[in-house]
């Protein structure tokens, strides 16, 4: 019958069920004219039981209970009909019960698929909302990590050259205070032109998989400045081996922790002399800085981004979540000579270009 079919192809004629109910009702006529040929005791008959099962599905407790009745009053009439052949009584009451039974379980169905719908929504719009929290709180982190690693920075020593034109100012050299106001005047236009490479960068969609540069010079360059800058003495030793086509992502980080690390020993190791040490091995890209100070402080918590941030080393998770973020160990302790070292150690293999993860944005600096 056409109950029948309907629960075969569900999903192509349910549609049309639902917009034309009469069709439900031409279906129970053609049932009736079945049943009245082949009599209740038939197998035919428990077909029927389809229409009540159907009609709970499609429409409630209301069209069950029309379409139900309807089918009960249509088993009476095939039974009037045919009461005289033996067991026709056990199999019209036994289709009658089969009939009802259906009509409840379909609208039973009905409502378990509306609430598994709602649900369903429910858990969405739940992990919709959640998704623009996370890709918002990552946004969030990355501005913090990138202001601390470049604008706060050069901010930092702006202040303390601007404090130290202005404690010589009234006794010091005219070609001091000169030298002294231009290194302030330098430090302003490369603080604006970070904060205008920065405003670029939050503006566009950068390739992150693309080469960047060579490292090893990157971090000769960054080497260089920072003995220029706080009289250290600064060593770089790199490997051959070290690949020269890294990624974007990963040169930036690596370079922006190499960085970090730098200026942690200037403010507080009290160090005389720093090394920096790239080389790769065995499918690992190894960095190291290591200092001749007085060693890190006890206790750091650098397994644990949260404490971190909670005990105010913002520049100690900035590194901890940028190597995260790559897929690198991170590892601060105390050197063999009693200073610090710093080391990442960066699998290759994970280095394979891949769409961004807003995951990795994070948080800053000491």
């Amino acid at each position: 019958m056409g109950s029948y079919a309907m629960l075969r192809d569900w999903e192509r004629l349910a549609p049309r069920l639902l917009a034309h109910p009469s069709l439900m009702a031409v279906d129970v006529v053609f049932g009736a004219v079945l049943l009245l040929t082949a009599s209740p005791a038939s197998p035919l008959a428990y077909a029927a039981v389809c229409t009540p099962l159907l009609s709970g599905l499609l429409y409630g407790w209301r069209g069950s209970g029309v379409f139900t009745g309807v089918q009960l009053v249509v088993l009476l009439t095939v039974y009037r009909t045919w009461e005289h052949r033996p067991g026709t009584g056990a199999s019209t009451l036994l289709i009658a019960g089969f009939c009802v039974a259906a009509g409840v379980i379909g609208v039973t169905l009905r409502n378990l698929m509306f609430r598994f719908g709602t649900a369903s929504q429910a858990l969405a719009e739940a992990t919709s909302r959640l998704a623009v929290a996370d890709a918002v709180a990552s946004e969030r982190a990355h501005l913090a990590r990138e202001l601390h690693d470049s604008v706060a920075k050069t901010l930092h020593g702006l202040a303390l050259a601007a404090d130290a034109l202005a404690a010589s100012a009234d006794r010091a050299d005219p070609a001091v205070l000169k030298a002294q106001a231009a290194t302030v005047a330098g430090a302003a236009r490369r603080a604006a032109a970070e904060s205008r490479h920065l405003l670029t960068d939050l503006r566009r969609h950068t390739d992150l998989t693309a080469p960047h540069g060579d490292l090893p010079a990157e971090l000769a360059d960054r080497a260089r400045d920072f003995e220029s800058r706080t009289g250290l003495t600064t060593r770089l030793s790199s490997s051959p081996r070290v690949p020269r086509d890294l990624p974007d992502r990963a040169t930036h980080h690596i370079l922006s922790i190499v960085s970090e690390a730098l200026e942690n020993t200037h403010r507080h190791a009290r160090a005389s002399r720093v090394d920096i040490a790239l080389g790769a091995d065995e499918g690992v890209l190894r960095v190291a800085v290591r200092d001749d100070g007085t060693g890190p402080p006890p206790g750091l918590p650098l397994h644990d981004p949260r404490l971190l941030a909670g005990s105010g080393h913002f520049g100690l998770l900035g590194m901890a979540e940028r190597a995260a973020a790559l897929g690198a160990r991170l590892d601060l302790r105390r050197a063999a000579d009693g200073g610090t070292e710093v080391a990442l150690a960066l699998p290759l293999a994970v280095l394979a270009p891949t769409a961004p993860d807003a995951s990795e944005e994070a948080t800053a600096h000491v």
